[in-house]
C-alpha cells in the first residue's frame, strides 16, 4: 500500500481492514514507559517504509472514542532506541503520511525548578532550548526546495488549550507553560550544566522534545508536549538514574493515559490554529 509517498505493509491484517482507519487524524508519540495503545477501542498494525528510513516501530492505528489515532512508541515497544539514535524524520514523515495532523507528545524529564514543578506533575512547554548540539536530523528542507520555517512558538496554541483544560478538569496538577532543555543524551546531565539550565530559569530537562518539534512544524502538524517530570534533576539531593525514572514514570501513567484518553475527544474536527499554514511564508 502507498499513500503520499509513503509505503506501508499491513501486520496479520488486511488492506481493506486498514484502510477503515485512513486517514488518521491525531498521532501519539509514546515516551518512556508509555508504550501501551490501552486507550484504543480496537487497533490494527502497519509496518511504515519512509524516504528517510525506518521509524521507531510498527505504527499502531485505530479508534478512540470515534477519532482515528495512530500510536508510535518513539524508542521502540522495548525501549531499544537511545534518544540520540531516533529516527525523528522518518516517525513524522510516517504520521504525516497516514494523515495525521495533530501530534500529542508526552515525554519524560526532570524538573529543574523541584521548588514548583515536583514530579509527578506535567508540563504543557511554551518553549525549546535545544542543546543536542546539531546531532541530529532536524529538518526535511535538504537541497532543491528552501525552506525556513517560523519557529518563535514551537508548539500549537489550540491543542495546548485543549490539553491544559482538560487537565484541570480532572484535577490533575499542571503548569501551564514552561521551557523545554533538550540534551543530546543518552547521559544524564552534570551538575553544573544542571545548575546553568535552572538559573536560565527553564523548567524541565529531557532527551526528544527537538527535532520531534521542528520537523512537525515543517510538516504542518500541530504538536503539544506533555512534560512529565520524573525527578529533581542531577543538582538535588540525589543524582538521577534511569531505575529511579522508570519507577516515577509507572507510577504517574494512568494520569497521563487518562488526560491523553480525555483530550482526544475534545480535539476540534477543524483547525482554527495557524500550523497547517506554515509553509506559505516559508519557502523560496
Amino acid at each position: 500500500m502507498t499513500r503520499k509517498g509513503t509505503v506501508f505493509v499491513p501486520i496479520n491484517t488486511t488492506k481493506e481492514e486498514v484502510e477503515e482507519f485512513l486517514p488518521v487524524e491525531i498521532g501519539i508519540l509514546g515516551g518512556t514507559g508509555n508504550y501501551d495503545p490501552a486507550i484504543f477501542e480496537k487497533t490494527k498494525e502497519i509496518k511504515v517504509y519512509t524516504p528517510y528510513g525506518p521509524p521507531s516501530d510498527n505504527v499502531i492505528i485505530g479508534l478512540v472514542k470515534g477519532r482515528k489515532v495512530a500510536f508510535l512508541p518513539r524508542h521502540g515497544r522495548n525501549h531499544t532506541i537511545p534518544p540520540h539514535a531516533i529516527n525523528y524524520r522518518a516517525n513524522i514523515w510516517a504520521f504525516k503520511s497516514l494523515g495525521v495532523t495533530r501530534i500529542i507528545s508526552p515525554a519524560a524529564c526532570g524538573s529543574l525548578q523541584p521548588e514548583k514543578i515536583k514530579p509527578g506533575e506535567f508540563v504543557i512547554a511554551t518553549q525549546v532550548f535545544d542543546r543536542t548540539f546539531g546531532q541530529r536530523k532536524d529538518t526535511f528542507f535538504e537541497g532543491g526546495v528552501v525552506g525556513h520555517v517560523e519557529f518563535a512558538d514551537p508548539f500549537c496554541p489550540e491543542l495546548r488549550k485543549v490539553v491544559i483544560d482538560t487537565a484541570h478538569e480532572l484535577g490533575l496538577t499542571i503548569h501551564e507553560e514552561g521551557t523545554y532543555v533538550c540534551i543530546n543524551g543518552p547521559r544524564f546531565s552534570t551538575r553544573a550544566e544542571s545548575l546553568f539550565y535552572k538559573n536560565q530559569g527553564f523548567s524541565v530537562v529531557g532527551m526528544t522534545c527537538y527535532p520531534e518539534c521542528v520537523l512537525a512544524k515543517e510538516a504542518e502538524i500541530c504538536m503539544v508536549n506533555i512534560s512529565m517530570p520524573t525527578d529533581v534533576d542531577v543538582y538535588g539531593l540525589r543524582p538521577v538514574n534511569a531505575a529511579a525514572v522508570v519507577e516515577s514514570m509507572r507510577k504517574n501513567i494512568e494520569n497521563v493515559r487518562k488526560l491523553i484518553y480525555t483530550a482526544l475527544e475534545r480535539i476540534p474536527k477543524e483547525r482554527k490554529c495557524s500550523c497547517g499554514r506554515v509553509l506559505d511564508l516559508a519557502l523560496y
